[in-house]
């Protein structure tokens, strides 16, 4: 498989300073900061413009199980019509250190002829076999909320 790459350049302290990120070869670009990663963990941070690497984590997980589930379905012969994935990354002190220890994963699809159990099958076997949840084994949980559309 092929090599994937981001970048990242920073100016400045934690607290004070920021950052410019390029997702693949200017697929996407960004500035992050201190403030708008650690704002809800450390006391002292206001909120800060920009994303941060949490948010990063958290589209690519999405993306990468929404992409694992649409493959999942479709090998099952059920083809889905949408599928719509939001992870939500939780950023908790531990031991004093900023630590990620659970993401939640809610999904949303559209799917002809497949009841509700045969979809949160999938969607488990998805969460399971997403590369982005297995490079994420260090996390303590990664919770599932899979409904059909109506």
């Amino acid at each position: 498989m092929a090599g994937r790459s981001g970048s990242a350049g920073w100016t400045g302290d934690l607290m004070s300073g920021s950052g410019d990120l390029t997702v693949g070869e200017g697929a996407w670009t960004g500035t992050y900061s201190g403030r708008s990663r650690f704002h809800q963990v450390l006391p002292g941070f206001g909120q800060g413009a920009g994303t941060n690497p949490e948010e990063l984590l958290a589209a690519a997980h999405a993306a990468c199980f929404t992409m694992a589930l649409g493959l999942a379905l479709s090998e099952a012969g059920h083809a889905p019509g949408t599928i719509e994935t939001l992870a939500r990354v939780h950023l908790r002190n531990v031991d004093g250190l900023p630590t990620i220890q659970e993401i939640d994963l809610e999904t949303e699809a559209t799917v002809p002829g497949l009841d509700r159990e045969a979809f949160v099958e999938r969607a488990e076997h998805a969460r399971a076999s997403c590369i982005i949840s297995r490079a994420l084994g260090g996390v303590e949980q990664i919770n599932l909320s899979a409904e059909l559309a109506s």
